[in-house]
C-alpha cells in the first residue's frame, strides 16, 4: 500500500513538472509574439540569411585560381512595396520596364513575404550610384554576397561556374536549404565539390524602421547564428602547364589531358576551344553565357569528359595485352603485313614480333592478334565463337577503365563505348555476324568510342605495369588538405602485370627509333626516353582527326598523356609533336628555343596537309 502511494505521488510529480515545462513555453513564446508585434509597431524585423564565405581554390604549387570579391544584390519584398513610380525606377537601376515587371511578377509567385533577387551583382560604384535613392522606394533593400573572382584566364572547363540556383534545382532535395538569389556551383569542381565549398549558412534577425534604416540587433542578437566559411580546394593542376596547353591548342578543336601516372593526379585539362571562367561572373554574366552557348565551335563543350572518338591505333596496345593474357601471342609472335585483311598506311619492315609492329603500326598484324584473341575454337557454330570470343574481349578491356565512367571528381563524364555481342545481334541480329563484322575494333575504329580522360588513363595503367588510380583534380581538401579516400585505391586489369613490359620497348622505338610514327614527340636529345603510340582516326565528315598518347620517362613515368586534334590528319605530324612540347614543359620546366618551331605549326600550321 506504502509503495502505491509512492508511485502516485511521483506521478503527480512528473506531471505538475510537464505542466510547468509548458506553461514556461508558453510565457516565452507569448514574450517572443510580444516582442515581434512590438517590432511589427515601430520597425521591421527583417530575418538576413549571412552566406558563408565560399572556399578558395588553388593549384598544386598553391597559386590562387578563383577567390571571392563583394558585389550587391537589390532584393525586393513584394508585400512591403508601396505604389511604385516604375518609370522613375527603372530609370534609377537603367533596368528595362519589361523586365522589372517580369522580376516582380516572379518574385511575387515565390512569396509576397519573403525577400527575393530583383537586380543582381552590383558593383560597388553601382550600388552607390543608387543606395541613396532607394530611401524612396519601401520594399526594396540591398544585401551584400561575395562572387567569385578568376585570378587566371585558365581552366574555366574544369572549375566551371558559380550562379543564381535556378527553379529546377530548388525542387531538389539536395537544395532544400537554398532560397532564390543565392550562389550555387553549377558546374564543373564548383558543383561537385558543392557541399565543402559552400559552408554552413549564418542568420541575423535586425531591426530596420520605416525608411529602411538598421536599428541594430534584435533581442542582442540572442536568436542569432554564425555563418561557417567554406574549405578550400587544392588542386592536382599545374597552372603553368595548363596555359601552355591551351595556348598550343588555341583555333584548335580538341583536348589535352595529362595525368600523374603514379597517382591519378590531373596535372593539365584542355578543352579547345577554351574561354575565359571570369566572363561567368559577374553582373551581366548571363548574356555572355548565352552568346558562348549560341557560339557555333561550342567552347562550353568540355571534350576531354564528354567528346567520344574511336581511339585509333593507340588502341592497338589494349588488343595486344588483352591477347597476350588470353595466351593466344608472345612478345615474339610475328604475322605477315597482309594487305587482303585491312589495309596498311605505309611500307614498312617485316613484323617479325611485337616491338617492330608496334613501332609501325602494322594495321594487318593486329587485325591477327585481335582475331586469334575472339575466334578461339570455343563452339563449332564460327558465329556462336565469335560471340563468345568477343563477350571475353570486352569484358577484358573493361578493366582498363573504358567503356564506363571512371569516377573523375567532375559530374559531366562520359562513358564511352566498348561494344558486346548484344549490340551487333540488336543491330545485325542473333548469330548473324562474324570477326568479320567487328575486324575494324582491332584497329581502334568502329563502334569504339573514348574519351581524352579515358586515353590518359589508359596510357597512365601501362605506365604503372597495370593498374590506375581514379584521375582527380582535388589533392585535398580544407586545413590540413585530405584527399577523398577513393582517390587513393588502385585498380587493377584483367592483364598479369608482367606482360606489359612487352609493349614498352615498341612504344619506345615509335618515338625514338629510326622511322619511328612518333618521332616528333622525341626528347631523346634531353635524355628523357618516351613510350607513345601515334593514332589517325578516321573521320566521315571530314579529314582525319590526330591523336597521340605516351608517357615519359618511359622507365619511371612522372606524365602520361593523351592528344586529340580534329581534323588535324595524322597522329604524328598534329597530336605527336603537341605532347612532346607539354612533356618537356613539365619535365624539364621550359622549352628548348630550338624546339619553338613547333608551337607554331601546332598554332598556325595546315596540320592536315602534312604528311610524315
Amino acid at each position: 500500500m506504502q509503495y502505491l502511494e509512492g508511485r502516485r505521488y511521483v506521478v503527480l510529480a512528473i506531471f505538475t513538472l510537464v505542466g510547468l515545462l509548458f506553461a514556461g513555453r508558453l510565457f516565452w513564446l507569448q514574450v517572443l509574439d510580444d516582442s515581434y508585434k512590438t517590432a511589427a509597431d515601430r520597425n521591421t524585423l527583417q530575418r538576413q540569411v549571412q552566406t558563408p564565405y565560399r572556399g578558395l581554390i588553388y593549384d598544386r604549387h598553391d597559386s590562387l585560381l578563383v577567390t571571392n570579391t563583394p558585389v550587391y544584390d537589390l532584393l525586393v519584398v513584394p508585400r512591403e512595396m508601396r505604389r511604385l513610380d516604375s518609370v522613375k525606377f527603372c530609370r534609377l537601376l537603367q533596368l528595362p520596364l519589361a523586365d522589372l515587371r517580369l522580376a516582380l511578377r516572379a518574385a511575387r509567385a515565390y512569396s509576397r513575404v519573403r525577400p527575393s533577387p530583383l537586380v543582381q551583382n552590383l558593383s560597388t560604384a553601382e550600388l552607390a550610384a543608387i543606395q541613396d535613392n532607394l530611401i524612396d522606394f519601401p520594399g526594396f533593400r540591398v544585401q551584400a554576397r561575395m562572387a567569385r573572382a578568376y585570378r587566371s584566364p585558365n581552366l574555366a572547363h574544369a572549375l566551371g561556374y558559380v550562379g543564381s540556383i535556378t527553379p529546377a534545382l530548388l525542387q531538389s532535395p539536395k537544395y532544400a536549404h537554398y532560397s532564390p538569389g543565392e550562389n550555387v556551383g553549377i558546374s564543373g569542381l564548383e558543383s561537385f565539390y558543392e557541399p565543402a565549398l559552400m559552408g554552413r549558412r549564418g542568420v541575423r534577425y535586425r531591426l530596420v524602421n520605416v525608411r529602411g534604416v538598421d536599428k541594430g540587433p534584435f533581442r542582442a542578437g540572442q536568436f542569432d547564428t554564425l555563418s561557417q566559411a567554406g574549405q578550400d580546394l587544392h588542386l592536382s593542376i599545374d597552372l603553368e602547364l595548363q596555359a601552355y596547353g591551351e595556348k598550343l591548342l588555341a583555333g584548335r578543336r580538341g583536348s589535352i589531358v595529362a595525368l600523374d601516372p603514379r597517382t591519378g593526379e590531373i596535372l593539365c585539362f584542355v578543352s579547345a576551344p577554351h574561354y575565359d571562367p571570369q566572363l561567368l561572373s559577374g553582373k551581366g554574366s548571363g548574356n555572355r553565357y548565352m552568346g558562348l552557348l549560341r557560339n557555333p565551335d561550342r567552347p562550353l563543350f568540355d571534350r576531354p569528359l564528354m567528346a567520344t572518338y574511336p581511339p585509333g591505333s593507340v588502341f592497338k596496345l589494349v588488343n595486344e595485352l588483352v591477347a597476350m593474357q588470353l595466351g593466344v601471342v608472345g612478345p615474339n609472335t610475328g604475322f605477315p603485313c597482309d594487305q587482303r585483311l585491312v589495309h596498311c598506311t605505309h611500307q614498312h619492315q617485316y613484323p617479325a614480333n611485337l616491338s617492330i609492329a608496334i613501332k609501325n603500326s602494322c594495321n594487318p598484324y593486329f587485325y591477327q592478334v585481335m582475331r586469334a584473341a575472339v575466334l578461339r575454337g570455343q563452339s563449332a557454330n564460327r558465329f556462336e565463337d565469335a560471340r563468345l570470343g568477343l563477350g571475353q574481349w570486352q569484358k577484358m578491356v573493361k578493366t582498363f577503365g573504358l567503356g564506363g565512367k571512371l569516377g573523375v571528381d567532375m559530374g559531366q563524364e562520359k562513358g564511352g563505348l566498348i561494344p558486346s555481342p548484344d549490340r551487333y545481334d540488336k543491330k545485325m541480329g542473333f548469330h548473324h555476324w562474324n570477326f568479320k563484322t567487328v575486324y575494324s575494333l582491332s584497329i581502334g575504329q568502329g563502334e569504339i568510342g573514348i574519351t581524352g580522360l579515358q586515353m590518359a588513363n589508359t596510357l597512365a595503367t601501362i605506365a604503372n605495369r597495370g593498374w590506375y588510380i581514379a584521375p582527380h583534380f582535388v589533392r585535398g581538401i580544407g586545413s590540413p588538405a585530405r584527399p577523398l579516400p577513393e582517390f587513393q585505391q588502385r585498380h587493377y586489369t584483367a592483364v598479369d602485370t608482367t606482360l606489359f613490359k612487352y609493349v614498352i620497348p615498341g612504344m619506345q622505338q615509335v618515338v625514338d627509333g629510326n622511322g619511328g610514327t612518333g618521332n616528333f614527340a622525341s626528347l631523346r636529345q634531353y635524355g628523357i626516353s618516351v613510350a607513345g603510340k601515334t593514332g589517325t582516326v578516321q573521320n566521315s565528315h571530314g579529314p582525319d582527326h590526330s591523336t597521340f598518347a605516351a608517357f615519359a620517362p618511359a622507365q619511371h613515368p612522372k606524365i602520361a598523356i593523351a592528344v586529340f586534334i580534329e581534323n588535324a590528319g595524322f597522329g604524328g605530324t598534329a597530336a605527336a609533336p603537341c605532347a612532346g612540347l607539354m612533356m618537356e614543359k613539365y619535365l624539364r620546366g621550359k622549352v628548348a628555343p630550338g624546339r619553338k618551331r613547333w608551337e607554331d605549326w601546332i598554332m598556325y600550321g595546315d596540320l592536315s596537309a602534312r604528311r610524315h
